[in-house]
């Protein structure tokens, strides 16, 4: 019998949260099952990560939909049928909606390039490079109906390089990697 929870990862852009995730469940160090990428983006190359690794994709255009609610009914619907337990966002530019908020209560976890509550929204970094804080950080957290509101779950901080954005990013990254993969581990072990 199968107990690994089902897990949806929502990506907009390349993936490489994803990917690591992926590669923690192949190899036995991250006790989920990974069953779906969502993406906003049908030619993000999240896609070509997720068919590679023969996960489901589910990408929808949400201009194709006449609201929000409409195009997260079609994800859910999908999410359903594959019988998704989990949802992790991994660079999901979208703030999720009810729709999929009621469907997953305290299920849906989200990374933030940032030490939250400082910095929510998009371009974290660029708002502490803009603010000259020396330390900004990652944030795990539940997603709830605000901005990056959701209770934490677990941080991490990190010294920016000298307002080197492109330094800076490298350091986040390696943390996100590391530290999403801890989280949900143990997250899935409780």
């Amino acid at each position: 019998m199968n107990n690994k929870p089902k897990v949806a990862i929502f990506a907009s852009g390349s993936g490489s949260n994803f990917q690591v995730i992926m590669d923690a469940s192949k190899a036995g160090d991250l006790h989920a099952e990974i069953v779906a990428v969502v993406t906003d983006k049908p030619q993000a190359y999240v896609v070509e990560r997720a068919t590679a690794a023969d996960v489901s994709v589910i990408a929808f255009n949400p201009k194709e939909f006449s609201s929000k609610a409409d195009y997260e009914a079609a994800i859910l619907k999908e999410l359903q049928q594959l019988e998704v337990e989990w949802i992790v966002l991994a660079g999901y530019m979208r703030l999720i909606g009810e729709t999929i908020l009621d469907a997953f209560p305290h299920k849906i976890v989200n990374i933030h390039p940032s030490l939250l509550p400082s910095f929510p929204g998009k371009d974290a970094i660029g708002q502490a490079l803009a603010h000259g804080v020396k330390v900004t950080g990652v944030t795990v957290h539940y997603v709830d109906a605000g901005m990056d509101t959701g209770k934490i779950l677990a941080q991490q901080a990190i010294e920016i390089v000298d307002l080197d954005r492109e330094q800076t990013e490298q350091r986040i990254h390696a943390v996100e990697h590391e530290l999403y993969t801890k989280t949900l581990q143990q997250l899935w072990s409780r």
